[in-house]
């Protein structure tokens, strides 16, 4: 269920979020990133991911997620757990001064190769690949997932 803008910001404003991140690496060890256009995070450099929504299963939102932000719906065969991460943000999804996000963050690795000219926009106005801690703006909760295998 997708809440609407009013309620999900009293949420983020109460309770900790459940998200999926998607660690996709490709043959030669890089991660895809993308360029944040929202909040949080916005303008920098973050794996692919998204809120897990009331009454949905891992393998239902992994599958959501995946096909929103990469363009091919994911199975759990296709990922390797990776862990759980926590994410703290001084600032939200609508910009409202005063209201953080905190993340309870569910990472999932993807050994897979995608084209990013083909991958969907919305979330991301750009996207790259990950091969050292030196790439300019990346997130340092994306830093944090350079050394998972």
């Amino acid at each position: 269920m997708k809440l609407t803008n009013t309620i999900f910001l009293e949420v983020v404003r109460n309770t900790p979020l459940v998200s999926i991140d998607l660690i996709v690496r490709d043959r030669d060890g890089r991660i895809l990133v993308g360029k944040r256009v929202n909040e949080p995070a916005k303008g920098t450099w973050f794996v692919p991911g998204g809120s897990i929504r009331k009454n949905e299963t891992l393998a239902g939102a992994l599958a959501r997620i995946s096909a929103g932000e990469l363009g091919v719906a994911l199975s759990m065969s296709d990922v390797r757990f990776a862990g759980v991460y926590e994410h703290f943000y001084d600032t939200n999804f609508a910009e409202v001064a005063g209201v953080s996000t905190h993340y309870v963050v569910l990472a999932y690795v993807v050994q897979r190769a995608f084209g990013t000219d083909d991958l969907p926009g919305g979330q991301h106005s750009d996207w790259g690949w990950l091969s050292h801690p030196a790439m300019p703006d990346v997130h340092p909760n994306t830093l944090a997932y350079l050394d998972l295998e």
